[in-house]
């Protein structure tokens, strides 16, 4: 009989590894809380009219579908069948998907529920997504995404809230961040002014990689992209601006001065900027030209969060959308958001040690068992400590005491209360430290005091 196994690119979670993972999703759910978003949930599974043609050919090819249930041939004719031609095959014997990614469910909801919630509709989502790629390390096929939007507004205070989030989220995690802002409308200008505005994309894809592969290498993509020598030439004052947010701002002004797009996008990082300092923000924040960040979806702002003392991809990115809820017909509602990676996040704080060591203790005190009347006892006391909600465990049965104890050190139990004839006859029950080795006695009521106090 084979081994069992889980399908690849999904993955089990310790209970060390949940403690971690309950660490993060904590602090992330708080801050949003904090800055008054509302939690929603949407279903694993969507109707696969709701996910095809909303990310693309290859978005569409990494969609799970589900089979409908039952007979899920039963609707097809044998010509179909003998076509082998999967697509056509597909309406007749599968109606639902796994939910890709948490934004379109979101539009979905938004657009369904447009009579029962109020906008500005703020809220938060924590909820796994399943997409068919190629596993590999860093990627895999069921994740999680913890995403905060504010849509039914075109306020620019709220792309400020986003960096400000992440800014607090980060604190409170203990990881250093650069916050790394642009506007799809200075993108849109520079492709103006340098004659290129139908090549936005291939211009921006290019540049994307700058920090990878060095700007002589994005020069060469660009050419073979079809950018003519002279627009490649235009480009490299921009690509090479240097200064403080507010010096590019004031180059890029001098050089967008033609485009009307472009200058409007700067009015708008001018208004960003004023904001985050009013937010009295202590990141590093840069105004960084080479950010994309899914260029076809964002209209305004782009947000990416890097962490400072590790080299990795980004660990959260947002931005701006002025259509969110239109592929559902439901055009003309703006939103901003940004999503937080809590596998990378989780990445960084291991390699750099950050989780707090209380993250993996579950228990506080173990009761030991002597059996008998002391079991009693040790129960008793046990209630009273769960009573004083004192994470607590009582060892299952009498045991000798080096086997109790090595139980307790296995878990990471910081202390054990030791209740046995001698105990039950004074009414003083034995601690033990099991950090420090240190055994001291106490009366019930004591102990539970003290450990509520911190301080045993």
């Amino acid at each position: 009989m084979s081994a069992p196994s889980i399908p690849k690119g999904t993955r089990d979670f310790t209970p060390v590894e949940m403690a971690r993972r309950n660490y993060i999703f904590d602090t992330i759910r708080s801050v949003f809380m904090l800055y008054g978003y509302q939690p929603i949930e949407t279903p694993a599974m969507e109707n696969l009219s709701t996910l095809m043609g909303k990310y693309g050919e290859e978005g569409d090819k990494l969609l799970f579908k589900v089979l409908n249930s039952g007979d899920f041939l039963a609707g097809t004719d044998e010509k179909s069948l003998l076509a082998r031609d999967s697509n056509k095959l597909l309406k007749h014997v599968s109606e639902k998907g796994l939910r890709y990614d948490l934004t379109v469910p979101f539009a979905r909801f938004v657009v369904q529920h447009r009579n029962d919630i109020v906008f500005p509709f703020k809220r938060y989502q924590i909820q796994p997504v399943w997409r068919a790629d190629r596993p590999q390390k860093g990627r895999y096929r069921e994740f999680y995404q913890c995403d905060v939007d504010v849509v039914g507004s075109n306020s620019l205070i709220y792309e400020a809230e986003m960096a400000r989030i992440a800014e607090d989220i980060f604190q409170r995690l203990g990881i250093s961040v650069i916050i790394k802002l642009n506007n799809r409308k200075i993108l849109a200008g520079i492709a103006e002014v340098i004659g290129e505005a139908g090549r936005i994309t291939d211009i921006t894809v290019a540049i994307d990689k700058l920090e990878k592969i060095g700007l002589a290498a994005v020069n060469d993509e660009l050419r073979q992209k079809g950018l003519s020598d002279e627009a490649v030439t235009n480009l490299q004052p921009i690509l090479k601006l240097q200064g403080s947010n507010q010096q590019k701002l004031e180059k890029l002004t001098a050089i967008l001065e033609h485009s009307e797009t472009g200058l409007k996008g700067i009015e708008e990082m001018k208004t960003v900027f004023s904001y985050l300092d009013a937010l009295k923000l202590t990141a590093e924040v840069q105004l960084d030209l080479t950010l994309a960040r899914g260029l076809n979806y964002y209209t305004g702002a782009i947000i990416e969060i890097k962490a400072r003392d590790i080299q990795m991809g980004s660990i959260s990115g947002g931005g701006r959308y002025d259509d969110l809820t239109g592929i559902f017909g439901m055009p003309g509602v703006s939103g901003v958001g940004i999503s937080f990676g809590a596998d990378r996040i989780y990445d960084v704080m291991h390699e750099l040690s950050l989780f707090p060591e209380s993250t993996t203790q579950t228990t506080r005190v173990m009761v030991a068992n002597f059996g008998g009347e002391a079991e009693l006892a040790g129960l008793s006391f046990l209630y009273r400590l769960q009573k004083a909600q004192i994470s607590s465990e009582m060892y299952p049965e009498p045991a000798k005491m080096k086997k109790q104890f090595t139980y307790a050190d296995q878990k990471k139990i910081p202390f054990i209360v030791i209740i046995g004839s001698e105990e039950l006859s004074t009414g003083q029950y034995q601690v033990k430290n099991m950090v420090t080795g240190e055994q001291q006695k106490y009366s019930p009521a004591e102990i539970v005091a003290k450990l509520l106090g911190l301080n045993i």
